[in-house]
This record gives C-alpha cells, structure tokens and sequence, in this order.
C-alpha cells in the first residue's frame, strides 16, 4: 500500500531575522519568495521559498519562521537551539485521516484538532519524542490543483 504522504512539502527554519536569512537563501542559492504572511495564531512571521514542483502537482519549500512573540512555540525553540532546521513537514490529501492512523500507531499529535496553517491549508504536527527526535508537520493544501499549502 502507497504512503497516503505525498511529498516533503517543506522544511520549516526558524531564523532571528526574516528579511537577512531571505536575503541569505537568494544570494546563496538562488531561491525566490513564493509567499509570504504573518501567522498570528502560530506567533510567527514566514516566507516560502519554492525549491521545485512535485509528481503529485504539489511543490517542495523551505520555510523561514521567524518569531513575532516571546511566548510563541517558535521563540521557545530558539531560546533553547538558536536558529536552524525546525521540523519537516509531509504534504497530504487527508490531514486529519493521516493524523489518526499515526496517531492509532503510538505516535502523539499536537493537536487534537488540526489547524490553520500558511496559505490557507490545515497541519497538524507530530510530537518529536514519538519520532526520534524530529517535529514533523502533516499539511493538507486547500486549493484545487494540489499546490502545496501550509
């Protein structure tokens, strides 16, 4: 039976400074802004940087997270590991049928209901001491086409 996950949808980076580490990623490496927005509710400001389109007519990103609080989840984590990788994230068409089979395996989620994620989309994460050591975010985009949405 195929994996009902469908691509690496993005590797989250959380970073100190959003405008330089974007600012970073094109010089160095040639990547361009896809999307950017503030998430209130996750306290955070982000970028996409689209790295390439899939087989599933999703793409791959990296996400630049950089805090917008003290008391947001991405704040605490730099507080404690400084900048860098911060979770990967699964592309899904099924986020909340995905959460629950994983969930039925013995692996915790983060939330009992998934939320609103970047561009509209619904995530729910997986707790990283259930998956050796990774925080890992399953995304469910929200438009027609299957493009990746977090």
């Amino acid at each position: 039976m195929p994996s009902p996950l469908t691509r690496i949808d993005h590797i989250g980076i959380a970073c100190h400074d959003l405008d330089e580490t974007v600012e970073f990623y094109r010089a160095t490496y040639g990547f361009e802004v896809f999307h950017t927005e503030v998430n209130e509710e996750q306290g955070v400001r982000e970028a996409m940087l689209k790295i390439n389109d899939t087989g599933d007519g999703g793409a791959s990103y990296l996400q630049l997270l950089e805090p917008i609080r003290e008391d947001s989840a991405i704040a605490k984590w730099m507080a404690k590991n400084g900048e860098g990788v911060h979770h990967v994230a699964f592309g899904t068409a099924d986020v909340v049928g995905v959460t629950a089979d994983i969930v039925g395996k013995g692996v915790r989620s983060l939330y009992e209901v998934p939320r609103r994620g970047s561009m509209g989309s619904t995530i729910n994460f997986l707790h990283p001491k259930d998956a050796h050591g990774v925080l890992v975010e399953l995304v469910q985009a929200t438009d027609s086409d299957g493009h990746a949405e977090h």
